[in-house]
């Protein structure tokens, strides 16, 4: 498997040089757009909705925002639903990626207590979804969940396991006759390791994270086949963030560092879930053993998972989410530093090419070769499962943004032509309908089909160029399929 890898990090890049023909997407292919309950929905207090650990780190910690400013408001939509959904029908989108608030339904965390105006909320969500002929997706974890979990440990607490499992629960049973798409966790990557950068002990954090969302995930997953699948016949899955790690040169030490980028991103979590083998990627297992070792800790910190978990584990997702936004080429580190930390342990340098065009933010380039190149590497990684791409988007605050057209048309060519080479794509969403809270970030980049005025106590949504581009788009893929009957 390793000689394998390595030819696709090394060679990938040659075959795929061949212009890009017409775009033909499968009849039925699903376009949607996609945001998340705490960047739009604001009404962070009201209603029966508690304070969320978002909530609580934007008041209590602005300086670890860029702007210092929160999701108080954001783009209101908790009180412009209406006006969200046609915005939504205008696009003319088959589908409708939206996350739950954890404490908007279950304010106490637990599912002892439900919040009747969260349910109802929600419901006119997905019945207004329905009666325009749009799909929703739900996510039921982005990012977010009440505080007072939080301060029982979060995700590094196993006991959220079944507190998420009963949150999902109350998820199912009271949207599952309309829902028929899940995802359950929305790139733990990001907010097991990422996020918690702030937090003591995060050399243990991250690991700790990883077992319990892994855990919890594959549970909700056996518990919806076993209680709902049967009356609901709906499809859950998860979505990693997944971007391409390109070596920076053809050296061995730069080929290892991007396969080891990756494991860690990535393998990490998809391994476990869609492998042939299960368990942690055997590149993670024995580096953070081995930083643990010259740490002076007893054993390893990432928490093994039994025999018995890896089989509970293994396979435990209709499908794979993909959010995908940049590339990196990927270098080994020469730092020597033992400090007990996730970067110490991936030991890589990330940085993008300068030739490669950039957006607002300084991370994200447009590279869309990289797309293709990260699908066809995860069809032969675990077997051609079936994606999802859940987020794909562009950072230009312009309302004549071309250069998201051109990165989001580049991007489109390049998943045609991997479903064109055989891989079992069914949908794309772009992020994200409009510009909203972007976490640590804050307001200071701008995503959105529609630009926000966030100065404006009306939240005005206005159109960028690209609302015109993607509803035309998604026009002429529909017609080719009228075409072909």
């Amino acid at each position: 498997m390793f000689k394998l890898r390595c030819l696709i990090f090394g060679c990938i890049i040659i075959f795929i040089q061949n212009a890009i023909g017409d775009l033909n997407f499968p009849k039925n292919f699903v376009f949607g757009v996609a945001t998340a309950a705490y960047q739009i929905e604001g009404a962070w207090n009201e209603s029966g909705k508690s304070e969320s650990n978002w909530d609580h780190r934007t008041h209590f910690h602005p300086e670890q925002i860029k702007d210092h400013l929160n999701g108080d408001i954001a783009c209101d939509s908790y009180h412009k639903l209406d006006e969200d959904l046609r915005l939504i029908r205008d696009l003319g989108v088959h589908s409708y990626r939206f996350s739950l608030s954890w404490a908007r339904i279950l304010p106490d965390g637990f599912s002892n207590r439900i919040n009747q105006d969260g349910i109802r909320y929600y419901n006119e969500l997905i019945d207004g979804l329905i009666a325009y002929n749009i799909t929703p997706l739900v996510t039921i974890y982005h990012y977010e969940h009440p505080q007072a979990l939080q301060e029982l440990g979060g995700w590094s607490n196993p006991l959220m396991i079944d507190w998420f499992v009963d949150y999902a629960r109350v998820a199912f049973e009271l949207f599952g006759d309309r829902v028929k798409m899940w995802i359950t966790f929305n790139e733990p990557h990001v907010f097991c390791e990422i996020y918690t950068k702030s937090e003591m002990s995060h050399g243990h954090v991250p690991y700790l994270c990883a077992y319990t969302v892994l855990k919890a995930h594959a549970k909700t997953y056996h518990m919806y086949k076993k209680e709902y699948f049967f009356r609901q016949h709906g499809e859950i899955g998860i979505v990693l963030d997944i971007e391409w790690y390109q070596p920076k040169t053809n050296t061995t030490e730069d080929i290892q560092a991007a396969i080891r980028a990756y494991e860690f991103d990535v393998g990490l979590f998809a391994n476990p879930i869609f492998a042939k083998n299960g368990d942690y990627p055997t590149v993670v297992k024995e580096r953070i053993a081995y930083m643990s070792a010259l740490q002076n800790f007893s054993q390893s910190r990432l928490p093994q998972l039994t025999s018995r978990e890896i089989k509970t584990i293994q396979g435990a997702a209709d499908f794979l989410g993909v959010n995908y936004y940049t590339t990196y080429l990927v270098s080994e580190s020469n730092s020597t530093s033992l400090e007990s930390t996730y970067d110490t342990d991936v030991h890589v340098n990330l940085e993008g090419d300068p030739s490669w065009p950039g957006s607002e933010t300084v991370w994200l380039k447009d590279f869309p070769i990289g797309i293709y190149n990260l699908l066809m590497f995860i069809k032969v990684q675990y077997d051609n499962p079936k994606v999802y791409i859940t987020e794909n988007g562009f950072s230009v605050i312009d309302m004549q943004d071309d250069a998201r057209i051109h990165y989001s048309q580049g991007c489109l060519e390049y998943i045609s032509k991997a479903i064109e080479d055989g891989c079992n794509i069914v949908s794309y969403y772009v992020w994200s309908l409009m510009d909203n809270f972007q976490w640590l970030s804050g307001y200071s980049e701008h995503f959105g089909l529609y630009h926000v005025n966030f100065s404006d106590p009306n939240r005005t949504r206005t159109p960028r160029a690209s609302v015109s581009w993607y509803k035309n788009f998604i026009k002429s893929q529909k017609s080719k399929w009228q075409y072909i009957g």
